[in-house]
């Protein structure tokens, strides 16, 4: 397992690559180069513009300079940010870690709800609570994020205070203890969730209802009735257990869909995640935060796509790795 992990990381390397390739070249179709900002601003020395001049080689032609900043990269050094003035490494991590605690909190929310609606769903087949059940999930794919996200909004504002409209802290977060801030992200991820949330489980909750459908209609299923075997074991131990398999497999593509979520809640909700870094990092040219928080977002995606390989490894020893890929 350990070196077919090794193997998916070290075939990610050309996709980083094309990664780079691609945003370094849609950077530079941009108008001006990114130290454009800087000399408009008084504060900042010659001497400073002169430095990422040479160390970005931005006196160089275009293919020069995404060589230099590969080998910078590949050295370690990404730069600093301009707008904040730190290590463009360090303020990434920082932005990604807050973009993952909303993305593993929708997908806790998302997968405790929709996973056991799905299952009544498909036991109560045809049911009014199935049909109720089908209504919403249809009713909630229909709609789009920045909608859901809007609708969220408006309730929090006529809430009188009971709902954040936004942010990830509250302004007296640094007089509160441990317990109370960590009460205190977990109210600003209320809304958030529920934005990210509603939207992924909706489909989680149709395909956990229509692969136990199809799995409680086996032969298998109907010997273990037939030999008198607890309906519940029959459901959750023989049923569901080889109906996993396919949900686990959408882990991977549910990441993703995470990752791009919320960065649109991100931007709703002023979220200081990767999202609204990228986007704030476009919008004043910061070169050197584009490159390490794309290059990062999609590592995140190598990962998670790995990570449900390696679980449906786990669940079912049946599945050998090298045919995963």
């Amino acid at each position: 397992m350990f070196a077919y992990a090794l193997k998916r990381l070290l075939g990610s390397l050309p996709l980083l690559f094309l990664v780079s390739v691609l945003s370094f070249t849609l950077i530079k179709l941009a108008p001006g180069d990114a130290l454009d900002t800087l000399r408009a601003n008084p504060a900042v020395s010659q001497q400073f513009i002169q430095s990422e001049v040479d160390r970005l080689g931005l006196d160089r032609p275009p293919h020069e300079q995404y060589f230099i900043w590969l080998k910078n990269a590949l050295q370690g050094d990404l730069g600093n940010s301009y707008t904040y003035q730190i290590s463009a490494v360090s303020l990434v991590m920082q932005r990604a870690g807050n973009t993952l605690l909303m993305a593993i909190a929708s997908f806790l929310f998302t997968w405790l709800v929709a996973i056991p609606l799905g299952i009544y769903g498909a036991v109560r087949q045809s049911s009014l609570a199935d049909k109720i059940l089908s209504f919403f999930s249809y009713l909630s794919q229909g709609f789009p994020s920045f909608v859901l996200c809007i609708g969220l909004l408006f309730v929090a504002s006529v809430s009188g205070g009971l709902l954040p409209t936004g942010g990830m802290s509250s302004v007296n977060y640094a007089q509160l203890n441990p317990f109370q801030q960590v009460l205190d992200t977990a109210w600003h991820l209320i809304l958030p969730t529920l934005a990210i949330g509603l939207v992924g489980f909706a489909g989680l909750q149709r395909i956990t209802r229509g692969t136990l459908l199809d799995v409680l209609r086996e032969d298998y299923i109907r010997t273990a009735r037939a030999k008198g075997l607890d309906e519940n074991r029959v459901i959750y131990v023989h049923a569901l257990r080889n109906s996993v398999n396919t949900l686990i497999t959408l882990l991977g593509f549910e990441f993703a869909g995470l990752l791009s979520g919320a960065f649109i809640a991100e931007f709703f909700f002023s979220w200081p995640g990767l999202g609204m870094l990228i986007l704030e990092a476009f919008k004043s040219y910061d070169i050197n935060v584009v490159m390490a928080s794309l290059l990062l977002g999609t590592f995140m995606l190598v990962l998670g796509n790995l990570f449900a390989d390696l679980l449906l490894k786990v669940a079912d020893p049946r599945i050998r790795l090298e045919e995963a890929e």
